[in-house]
């Protein structure tokens, strides 16, 4: 592979992408740290067994629909490096905690056979941990990097000098610059220091694209195709191969309390599903809060007409809707009539009368160009 800004300028040359200086200035530094990794394997590989630093990283960071997950993507998908991980912010977090829980959890005995046991504090969880997460990965992207949660703030500090101890590189997207994260949370000033060294071990890189590149995607064409039918499909998959910009889609699992949350088609900062999916299985609020957090749009596909046998999925979707609402999610989506056609009869057809009412305002071009909450505003 040759890098992020080879595939970068393709995309342009294909008419995937618009060209855009501040993108090029950012892909040529993703690059520059693409071609360091060759034949980086941890910080203990120089000449004769010699400590070799690790590249330095990056964290990228700017507002809404600048572009920052795009080229993301295009850097982990365009380095060829064996150890490397992607995730979401949280799901990363979710899994450091996990972590943490199964070691706390451990024998006396069992902790004693671990490589990084400490003798001085054998209940210490962080360098094990640390030293696991080293091992699966020496490379790090994580996307949406912003911290909400006071369980979060407390360890990653400890956390991230561990990691870099063990020469992992990071890059990062985000919607706030380093000195932003956390931002009036409780105790914040036990934060700071995370904050410092997030700046002196990574290149803080600010994304000053002038486009909304997001809202050009999505106000492109109509955001709402009724009836059902082929022509409603064709144009939601335009829409969506419009959000992907030469991308790939994956699916992505999103940690809920225990279980997982499926999202079966996700790419770009956008989420695809069929009503069903969403709206016909045992699904609440705190599965849409997740969701809404999660990702800037969704497309949902197949929203049916529903009647007094619906009322529960009618239930289901009008509490998905409050939610992608107050967060400002931006939804694409089709159906089989317009809004105020989709539950007429039924239990609690007066209340989804709010529900037509806010899949009209949705549509408009003051909504879509409304800025997203930020992902701490997203709160229950």
């Amino acid at each position: 592979m040759r890098g992020p800004r080879p595939r970068y300028d393709a995309l342009v040359e294909a008419g995937e992408l618009a060209n855009d200086p501040a993108q090029e200035a950012a892909a040529d530094r993703l690059q520059t740290l693409h071609d360091a990794l060759k034949g980086y394997k941890g910080p203990r590989n120089g000449w004769f067994g010699g400590r070799k630093d690790p590249p330095e990283g990056v964290y990228l960071w700017g507002g809404v629909g600048r572009g920052k997950t795009l080229l993301m993507d295009l850097f982990f998908n365009n380095t060829p490096f064996h150890r490397k991980r992607r995730a979401h912010f949280h799901e990363f977090m979710a899994d450091a905690h996990e972590r943490i829980a199964a070691w706390r959890a451990l024998p006396a005995a069992e902790k004693k056979k671990h490589k990084a046991y400490d003798r001085a504090s054998p209940d210490d969880p962080m360098p094990p941990v640390a030293h696991d997460l080293a091992r699966e990965a020496l490379l790090l992207c994580f996307d949406e990097f912003h911290v909400t949660d006071i369980a979060d703030a407390m360890i990653l500090g400890r956390l991230f000098t561990a990691l870099l101890e063990h020469g992992v590189v990071v890059v990062a997207t985000s919607n706030r610059t380093p000195d932003d994260l956390y931002k009036d949370g409780l105790n914040r000033q036990l934060f700071l220091p995370f904050i410092e060294l997030l700046k002196s071990s990574l290149d803080i890189l600010e994304l000053q694209s002038a486009q909304d590149y997001r809202l050009a995607k999505l106000t492109a064409a109509p955001v709402y195709y009724a009836p059902l039918g082929p022509e409603a499909d064709m144009a939601m998959d335009a829409a969506w191969t419009r959000m992907l910009s030469g991308g790939h889609e994956r699916r992505e699992d999103i940690a809920l309390k225990g279980r997982k949350l499926i999202v079966p088609r996700a790419g770009r900062g956008a989420a695809r599903f069929d009503f069903a999916e969403l709206c016909e299985r045992p699904l609440g609020a705190s599965d849409y809060l997740a969701l809404a957090r999660r990702y800037g749009a969704l497309f949902i596909d197949h929203i049916p007409i529903m009647g007094p046998d619906e009322r529960n999925e009618a239930k289901r979707f009008s509490t998905l809707i409050d939610t992608l609402y107050d967060a400002r999610v931006k939804l694409v989506c089709s159906a089989d009539g317009e809004p105020d056609d989709l539950y007429r009869d039924g239990h609690g057809a007066f209340e989804f009368e709010r529900t037509a009412s806010r899949l009209m305002e949705m549509r408009t071009g003051d909504y879509l160009s409304a800025a997203t909450a930020a992902p701490a505003e997203r709160s229950e």
